[in-house]
């Protein structure tokens, strides 16, 4: 996941620090046995519908079943981190959360609160729950933005989201890190 080819993770400089440290934690995106819940904001459905397919695609593609996934769809991004912080606090809690919206700049200071306050609700929830919640809410000054981040492609923020969420419950499985 990276924001253009100029910024990506270099393979060489992993392969020159990992000899440098006592533990060296990589995710993997092996998704066999991982329980996934994604919370989808129903607002600009016709964005979030191509992040959710996307996600999906990829926890399928990464070996995880479908009986391991829940979706909860929820009125607008402002709405997320609640059903977030309910599957992340579950009796039964699931490995990670994936949460997909969209919110668009529009004439108003509403971007702003609802972007913002997401984000931060998203970020309490796994900090309070040591639960991955990935943001995969796009925050975009137009539909066209939007549109070209759930693109039918590798780009999709959507699909990039599940691979992270996959990535975070491997890191957390390893190492020092294991509980």
């Amino acid at each position: 996941m990276t924001s253009s080819e100029d910024t990506q993770f270099d393979p060489v400089v992993d392969a020159t620090l990992r000899p440098k440290v006592g533990e060296y934690l990589v995710g993997a995106t092996s998704g066999r046995g991982v329980r996934v819940a994604i919370v989808c904001g129903r607002f600009n459905g016709a964005i979030t519908t191509r992040l959710l397919d996307a996600a999906l695609i990829a926890l399928h593609e990464s070996g995880v079943d479908r009986s391991d996934i829940s979706v909860a769809w929820v009125p607008g991004a402002f709405e997320i981190p609640l059903v977030a912080l309910a599957y992340a606090d579950a009796e039964r809690p699931y490995d990670a959360v994936i949460t997909l919206g969209a919110v668009i700049r529009g004439d108003t200071g509403h971007y702003e609160i609802v972007a913002g306050e997401c984000a931060r609700g998203v970020q309490d929830v796994q900090l309070s729950t040591r639960v991955p919640v990935v943001f995969g809410v796009l925050t975009t000054n137009t539909t066209e933005q939007a549109l070209e981040r759930s693109s039918d492609d590798a780009s999709n923020k959507g699909r990039e989201s599940a691979l992270a969420a996959l990535e975070m419950v491997s890191i957390l499985r390893q190492g020092s890190l294991a509980s």
